[in-house]
């Protein structure tokens, strides 16, 4: 005999600003939206750093061109995850939490920057638990077959 376990539909909480979840998540969709973005313009402006000198050199030498090359592609990356938060977090969290991942691995192959590493551990968890409450706060849209139907 086959025992059929049922779970529940997976449900969605309501946007109520009162609720300390949805302002966490609001708040990591707010960060991790405008962070990867001015992060991103940065490698086009060099106002914040030099950018180039984050880049490992075992990476330098596997992609192509220029370390500044690279930190322009780079920086296109960030400002289309960041783009990618603010329309779709349940989606964006995630691949913000991978662009960090590649970044860490980056970093640890550069003496001096495991602080930065480390920093960036705790934004790539930021990431996770971003796309986890944008789970529970996702809109939900009415399926095709109940658009003109009567309640």
């Amino acid at each position: 005999m086959t025992t059929h376990t049922s779970h529940p539909a997976p449900t969605t909480r309501t946007s109520d600003v009162h609720d300390p979840a949805y302002q966490a998540f609001m708040l990591l969709r707010t960060v991790l939206t405008v962070a990867p973005i001015v992060f991103g313009l940065d490698k086009f402006f060099t106002i914040l750093t030099g950018w180039e000198r984050y880049l490992a050199p075992a990476i330098d030498d596997i992609v192509p061109g220029s370390a500044h090359q690279a930190m322009l592609m780079v920086g296109t990356v960030e400002i289309a995850a960041g783009l990618l938060v603010a329309l779709r977090p349940h989606i964006g969290g995630y691949v913000v939490a991978a662009w960090l991942g590649g970044i860490i691995v980056n970093l640890l192959l550069i003496p001096g920057f495991y602080d930065v590493a480390l920093r960036d551990f705790g934004l790539f968890i930021a990431a996770l638990a971003l796309a986890r409450l944008a789970a529970a706060f996702r809109p939900t849209y009415a399926s095709t077959s109940d658009q003109g139907r009567i309640s």
